[in-house]
């Protein structure tokens, strides 16, 4: 029998990945041993610590090409601009996670979440200060499969980030202090579709592995190259991108996504609309385009057809929508449609700025949804958050800065110019038209006009209608809220107005290796 060797590990390059698991494992100790009394700041210092870390680490590994972990893992530009961002958008979700000071004394989490929703002890719990701090570790061990995601190799690896992401994410969604019901079932059904779409992933990734006996990527695009269009290994590539398009909530795969945006608590939301659509996208460009980019003939039609009906489906249905955060929702959809616009653009021969403009726009495109989600945790009545429309007329008498804010965060995310928002589709449409998909970037100008809509009729509602006079309240934030929205306000504007610097990097860190 042979020996087996242990693969080489670079423990610098795995640096954001260990920073951010690390902080995982320290938190389920914490959570075991320390007393309950300091557990709450003990776990949000543990997470930031983790995410920050995890932060500066890619910015001094900032140029590092290499393949580590038996070829399993591929730290490069690319993977080092998508760890660095959902670093930042994990550091920034944590801090919403952690507000306590807008439900007096309360965190927005369940105190026990084992207790049946509607029980005697469950209403005693309802107006209880203890925290649920599960949440921090459950938040690091998703940050870290999506980081992993992002830097997979190897469709095993990939599976295995997909799995370490969604599982805290499924316990997250169903943890809401208030509207429990509606958060279980959220927890339910994105468990189940999850587990649907794992399963094609994985059916997927048998048929690749059977077709050019490999599961490396690198070993895939040498099978692309000799194999042509073999039926088995096209018919996997079609399974993968079907578990990869649930994830990044593309139409036609995202009928989770209105119904676990509404129903998990709204800190959870705006982590899983910012940071995992980061990592799924991170996920998808890798995958296309380490392992299929020399046969991209078998997946440019699908993408194509993908990002068409994604941009429709979510510009259409967010019209119909009363609730703020399934209008959010179907905002994503079509964002992600945006998005794919931006895949298209990385054609053959490609310099690297269509790579660079998907990278941008998920950058822009986390940050302001973090901040939008933020907003609606402010605004309360009775029940908790008041997401429904008809609660928000009048909102800018109530508060200014509040209508403000919210106004600004929906133009950018309307695409409206001195906004981040512009800047990104800017980016990826131009992209798309310098490889010939100018039809594609048409129907993208349509549907951008057709979400203006409802992005617009929030701001309409804020400012021309009158406030009912038993309407919600405006919360005060806490520091950790303020925060939030300081940090993301700032972004939206200074990369609408002066978005060279971050263009530049994105363009330098457009490298993908294999």
């Amino acid at each position: 029998m042979g020996s087996i060797t242990a693969p080489s590990l670079s423990y610098t390059a795995l640096a954001p990945l260990l920073f951010v698991f690390g902080a995982a494992a320290v938190g389920v100790l914490v959570e075991a041993f320390a007393p309950r009394a300091v557990r709450h700041p003990v776990q949000v210092a543990i997470a930031l610590v983790g995410t920050l870390g995890a932060f500066v680490s890619t910015v001094l590994l900032a140029g590092t090409e290499t393949v580590t972990a038996g070829g399993a893992l591929a730290v490069d530009g690319a993977a080092l601009f998508l760890q660095g961002t959902i670093a930042v958008l994990g550091a920034l979700s944590v801090l919403l996670f952690s507000e306590r000071a807008v439900d007096p004394a309360r965190s927005a989490f369940v105190a026990v979440a084992a207790v049946p929703a509607g029980s005697v002890r469950d209403r005693e719990l309802a107006t209880s200060t203890r925290v649920q701090t599960e949440v921090y570790p459950l938040a690091s061990f998703a940050l870290g499969g999506m980081m992993l995601f992002t830097a997979s190799n190897d469709l095993l690896i990939m599976f295995v980030a997909l799995e370490v992401l969604s599982l805290p994410l499924y316990l997250l969604s169903g943890l809401a202090r208030r509207r429990r019901l509606l958060s279980q079932e959220a927890a339910v059904k994105y468990f189940l579709l999850g587990a649907f779409a794992s399963a094609f992933f994985l059916y997927g990734l048998a048929l690749v592995y059977g077709a050019t006996g490999s599961v490396r990527l690198s070993a895939i695009r040498e099978a692309a190259v000799t194999e042509g269009g073999d039926t088995l290994m096209v018919l996997g590539l079609a399974l993968l991108v079907v578990g990869l398009m649930f994830k990044a909530s593309v139409a036609p795969f995202h009928t989770w996504t209105p119904d676990v945006y509404q129903g998990a608590p709204t800190a959870v939301t705006a982590f899983m609309a910012a940071a995992t659509k980061v990592a799924a996208f991170g996920a998808v460009l890798r995958l296309l385009y380490v392992a299929f980019g020399t046969a991209d003939w078998t997946w440019r039609p699908l993408i194509y057809g993908l990002a068409i009906v994604s941009m429709l489906v979510g510009a259409v249905l967010g019209l119909t929508q009363t609730d703020l955060k399934r209008m959010l929702a179907y905002s994503s959809i079509a964002h992600a449609g945006f998005l794919l616009t931006g895949v298209i653009g990385l054609g053959p021969g490609d310099s690297g700025y269509g790579l660079a403009a998907t990278m941008f726009y998920l950058l822009t495109y986390g940050l302001t949804t973090l901040g939008a989600f933020g907003l609606l945790t402010l605004v309360r009545d009775g029940d908790g958050e008041a997401t429904h429309l008809s609660q928000w007329a009048g909102l800018a008498q109530r508060s200014p800065v509040v209508a403000a804010l919210m106004t600004f965060l929906l133009l950018a995310l309307a695409g409206i110019p001195l906004t981040s928002g512009f800047t990104a589709k800017f980016a990826v449409f131009r992209a798309a038209i310098e490889d010939g998909a100018w039809p594609l970037v048409v129907i993208a100008l349509v549907a951008s006009a057709i979400a203006a809509f409802f992005y617009l009729r929030v701001v309409v509602l804020m400012y021309f209608s009158p406030a009912a006079p038993d309407g919600p309240t405006v919360g005060v934030p806490g520091l950790p809220t303020t925060i939030v929205l300081a940090i993301t306000a700032a972004a939206t504007l200074v990369l609408g107005i002066l978005p060279g610097a971050v263009l530049d990097l994105a363009e330098q860190a457009a490298v993908l290796v294999g």
